[in-house]
C-alpha cells in the first residue's frame, strides 16, 4: 500500500484505502501509540478526507473528541 493509504503514514498506521478500514481507523484512533500530536492532527485530515471519499459519516469534530484512554505520544 502507499503512503496515502494510511492515516499514519510514517508509522504506516491505521489503513484507510477502503470505508471498512476508514471506520476501524476511527474507532482505534485512541489506541494508536508513539505517535505525537501533530501526527493526530495530520491523520485526522487524513480519515476525514477518506470518510469524505467513501460517503462516512463522522460525529466527532475534533480528533481530540476520539480520546477515551489517551495513549502516550512519541517524545
Amino acid at each position: 500500500m502507499d503512503a496515502d493509504d494510511y492515516a499514519f503514514p510514517k508509522q504506516k498506521k491505521e489503513p484507510i484505502h477502503d470505508a471498512e478500514h476508514v471506520r476501524n481507523a476511527i474507532a482505534r484512533f485512541d489506541q494508536v501509540e508513539d505517535v505525537s500530536d501533530s501526527d493526530r492532527e495530520e491523520a485526522w485530515k487524513r480519515i476525514k478526507r477518506a470518510a469524505r471519499k467513501y460517503d462516512i459519516e463522522v460525529s466527532a469534530d475534533d480528533w481530540r473528541d476520539l480520546m477515551r484512554n489517551g495513549k502516550k505520544k512519541a517524545s
